[in-house]
């Protein structure tokens, strides 16, 4: 009996995805990637859970109601490049008054930049633009914009909405992700011009496995 856990650890080595995790590649070549992931995080439940112990001031009332832009991720068709530049150039002010349009607060974009937008092939400002771009081009359920309740939904009809509001837009070419049975984030693959959705069965398949979850009011 004390041989049944090993023999299921290695069963599992076989049954399971050789990664449960997309793999991260530090230091990749710059530029060379296959589609963009558009990350956005429902503000309420990051603020619920992190952001508003912290004081952070994506959290303060009124300022960040819905869904705000996590990030821009280059990725591959399985896993994705990440810090491409040992230090990555500073974001020049000008830069900056583009990421901190798009992005909740200067200290994320900055984060983004350094760990993905070096390995868009794009300068600070070419990153930054290219992440409200990605974010111009989603559009964003009404029933998602700004809740006053919380309401439960089920990821399937999270999915469905976006995909009703984003013509060409299929649930194979996104993630509903969810933390402590709450919203987390809806990603949505784009191809490298931005101009369309696209397939990613790595990222679709990270998908929340609890069906019903609570989306929070917007703040």
């Amino acid at each position: 009996m004390t041989r049944l856990p090993a023999l299921l650890v290695l069963l599992a080595a076989f049954v399971l995805p050789a990664s449960a995790q997309p793999r991260e590649e530090r230091g990749a070549p710059m530029g060379r990637f296959d589609f963009y992931v558009l990350s956005l995080s429902w503000s309420a439940t990051f603020c619920d859970l992190t952001g508003e112990r912290r004081r952070n001031p994506q959290c303060e009332p009124g300022r960040n109601p819905g869904f705000v832009v996590h990030g821009l991720w280059p990725q591959y068709e399985r896993g994705y490049p990440s810090f491409c530049t040992p230090d990555g150039r500073n974001p020049s002010r000008n830069a900056m008054d583009i990421g901190e349009r798009v992005l909740p607060t200067s200290g994320l974009a900055r984060h983004q930049w350094r760990k993905h937008g070096t390995c868009s092939g794009e300068s600070p400002a070419g990153y930054f633009t290219a992440t409200e771009t990605a974010r111009n081009r989603v559009k964003v359920p009404k029933d998602l914009e700004a809740p006053e309740a919380p309401r439960r939904w089920s990821v399937p009809d999270i999915e469905r909405a976006f995909a009703l509001a984003n013509p060409g837009l299929r649930p194979d070419m996104m993630a509903v992700t969810c933390k402590k049975g709450m919203l987390e984030e809806v990603r949505l693959c784009l191809t490298r011009d931005l101009r369309s959705f696209r397939p990613c069965d790595e990222v679709s398949r990270d998908v929340c496995r609890t069906r019903d979850i609570v989306v929070p009011a917007a703040r």
